[in-house]
């Protein structure tokens, strides 16, 4: 059971910034009415210019809560686009390596860069939600659905098993203090589907935001970062995907079919789709292209027998489950359900 938390932000620091204190205060409420402790890393707060230019302290924060005894959960505040530049301060002196111990780590976006720091280091973690995106959401309270895998989170230290949410919530437009207490427009869902391949398969999952991975081997956002992903052997090697199922979901940016498909081409060519053993895909916000992806998912992949699964509440769009990394998954298709091993 998860008693004591502590809120990292090792990407933007848009936590700490005056505008938002309302909504931190309504996610710090929540988590003191589940009768969890929660613990600000000392950088944490500290605003968007401070943490862009001090990656050395976000660094710091997440050492500082593996090392604390007491500290049984690390939440991050949200996503962003520069975690890569921990990795000096991670890895140069093993630093990482020395101070991982079993925490539940839980965060998306960005954060894949994260989860594939530690897993590095061997630590499995937990893909999908964060503190601002889901414990500071402005509904009357959090969605039944996301609140649903965080409370079992919470309360097990796991999740046993992922099934399709009944519907999907439309992305907020407004974060104003006049938006609190109020949901937006949902729609009825699809639940998973199969797009090709057997509809069982298993593995251990690993994987996360598309838009993330694509900045692996692309310097359009940072030159330095396909570099340093490099030099830090950050993204797998084919040999470590293999047998693994990829998940794969796409960030608020909607990115467009032209970059969705650059993206596909990078995975391709490291040769993920050659060792993993199926493709689980987060459905786009607002649904947005999700036509286009599953088209370009089949033919760019072209391995007709590699299942593909697509629709999966997970990631950007709303509401959100929670994924384990690096436990071994069954995924059931046509009975709807992804269980997970104890």
């Amino acid at each position: 059971m998860i008693r004591n938390v502590a809120i990292v932000s090792l990407s933007s620091g848009i936590m700490g910034e005056e505008e938002i204190q309302y909504e931190v205060e309504i996610g710090y409420r929540r988590l003191r009415e589940y009768g969890l402790n929660v613990k600000f890393m000392p950088h944490a707060m500290k605003g968007l210019e401070y943490v862009r230019n001090h990656p050395e302290k976000r660094a710091e924060d997440l050492l500082e809560a593996f090392r604390d005894p007491e500290i049984d959960m690390i939440l991050c505040a949200i996503g962003g686009d520069d975690t890569y530049r921990l990795l000096p301060y991670l890895f140069d002196h093993n630093e990482l390596a020395e101070v991982v111990t079993d925490k539940v780590f839980l965060g998306f976006s960005d954060s894949t860069v994260n989860h594939l720091m530690l897993h590095k280091v061997g630590l499995k973690t937990f893909y999908g939600q964060a503190f601002l995106s889901d414990i500071c959401d402005l509904s009357p309270e959090m969605q039944p659905y996301t609140r649903r895998y965080f409370e079992e989170l919470i309360s097990t230290g796991n999740i046993q098993e992922i099934t399709p949410s009944d519907i999907w919530y439309e992305e907020r437009k407004s974060f104003s203090p006049e938006q609190i207490g109020t949901t937006t427009p949902s729609h009825p869902n699809k639940g998973f589907e199969l797009l090709q391949g057997t509809p069982v398969f298993s593995g251990k999952i690993l994987g996360g935001c598309i838009d993330s991975l694509y900045d692996f081997f692309n310097g359009d956002r940072y030159r330095d970062m396909p570099v340093m992903c490099r030099k830090y052997h950050l993204f797998p090697e084919p040999e470590d995907w293999k047998g693994r199922i990829i998940l794969l979901e796409s960030s608020e940016e909607k990115p467009k079919p032209e970059r969705y498909r650059k993206a596909l081409e990078y995975l391709k060519g490291s040769g993920v789709f050659d060792a993993v053993s199926g493709v689980l895909v987060g459905k786009p916000m607002d649904e947005t292209y999700a036509e286009e992806y599953k088209q370009l998912l089949v033919e760019l992949i072209d391995k007709p027998e590699l299942p593909i699964v697509f629709n999966l509440n997970i990631g950007h769009a709303m509401p959100r489950c929670i994924m384990p990394f690096g436990v071994p998954a069954v995924v059931d298709a046509k009975r709807q359900i992804i269980r997970f091993a104890d």
